[in-house]
């Protein structure tokens, strides 16, 4: 694709100083995160490989990318909802990293105070709150669906200490990782059974 191409020497300079001049020559979008921005946008300096540039921000909407909340490269102001989309989506593919509501702010580019008040108001709870959901039930499936230890399935999830995993697992869920298993184990077995006896 010829106008998803990486900067040049010259655009990567702009990107990184934040050049006010440069605005209006290209745009450019950041992959992990789904923004695009204008070239003085303030927010933290990403990765080269991850940048793609555009001539206009028409063609960066065409691929997807969401405008950046702090720089309007569009000169309109994202709607909360789909920047809360946004932050959700980083969530759901980066969970088992280390996120805090700092990180999710930077790369969402916008406010910790203000992302934390939105996201509640958008998704009924706190941006912790849904990490903490969403780790769970990835955990949850870990336990039913492989042989993995606890200790394995915490640090699979982005809780490399075991005993937070333990302790938050079952403030959630009622019940501790290891019961959780058990009792999914006993339910298929007895299921089984069940089905065994009504082939019979």
């Amino acid at each position: 694709m010829a106008n998803r191409i990486q900067p040049t020497e010259a655009q990567w300079k702009a990107i990184i100083s934040n050049d006010k001049e440069s605005d209006g020559k290209f745009f450019y979008a950041v992959q992990t995160t789904g923004i695009f921005c204008r070239p003085s946008c303030k927010s933290r300096p990403p990765k080269f490989e991850n940048v793609r540039v555009f001539q206009s921000s028409d063609e960066a909407r065409a691929e997807r990318f969401r405008p950046c909340k702090r720089c309007k490269p569009t000169g309109e102001r994202l709607p909360d909802h789909e920047w809360i989309e946004l932050v959700t989506e980083y969530i759901d593919n980066h969970y088992t990293e280390h996120l805090t509501l700092d990180v999710l702010a930077d790369v969402s580019h916008g406010s910790p105070y203000h992302l934390h008040r939105i996201f509640k108001r958008v998704k009924g709870l706190t941006p912790m709150e849904y990490i903490q959901d969403y780790r769970m039930d990835k955990a949850k499936a870990l336990l039913r669906d492989s042989g993995l230890t606890i200790s394995d399935i915490g640090h699979k999830v982005g809780l490399d200490n075991t005993a937070y995993f333990i302790t938050l697992f079952k403030k959630k869920t009622g019940v501790t990782p290891l019961r959780y298993r058990g009792q999914y184990v006993l339910n298929n077995t007895s299921m089984e059974v069940q089905d065994h006896n009504e082939i019979r």
